[in-house]
């Protein structure tokens, strides 16, 4: 395994094209924020899918809001060869986004590329690790709001998970 000098990684499987397996492009989109820590998120979670497969070309996207669009990564991704596109919706569960949206906006940019598939995956839903993850979280927080533990990347550029008693009003 290799990388480029983009930080994209070649490999027999599924970067390189053979008869049975085209060059594949991942897209990973979330919704798009005005906030940059969130934008930074998704970036930190396409590194470490990137990191995590073999997939050579990977690209992060946003819906909407601030670049770059899925419009941007689908044409990124057939830049770098990709012969078909898969996007993975960043999302927990399935809505609005992921039934009309992110296909329209999809099929919007593939149809620069007429010759290049492309599939929307679902989101992630109830998927049988999301219960494990769950817990690693709760846990992390229980001990940060304790101090037996560092804030997490979803607390770092923030406030923090911390134990609050309500008070009346």
């Amino acid at each position: 395994m290799t990388r480029t000098n983009d930080g994209h990684r070649t490999s027999s499987r599924p970067g390189n094209s053979d008869a049975q397996h085209p060059v594949t492009g991942v897209i990973v989109v979330d919704h798009g924020s005005r906030r940059d820590e969130s934008n930074r998120m998704l970036l930190a979670a396409v590194g470490s899918f990137r990191a995590a497969t073999d997939y050579s070309i990977v690209e992060p996207a946003h819906m909407e809001l601030v670049p770059p669009t899925i419009a941007d990564a689908f044409d990124r991704c057939v830049d770098c060869g990709a012969q078909e596109v898969i996007v993975f919706p960043y999302l927990l569960l399935p809505g609005r986004h992921w039934r009309d949206d992110i296909p329209r906006l999809t099929a919007q940019a593939a149809s620069r590329h007429p010759s290049v598939r492309f599939l929307v995956c679902a989101p992630f839903g109830v998927h049988p690790l999301m219960a494990e993850i769950m817990q690693q979280r709760i846990d992390h927080c229980i001990r940060h709001s304790r101090g037996h533990a560092e804030r997490c990347d979803a607390c770092r550029d923030g406030e923090g998970c911390s134990l609050r008693v309500a008070h009346r009003e």
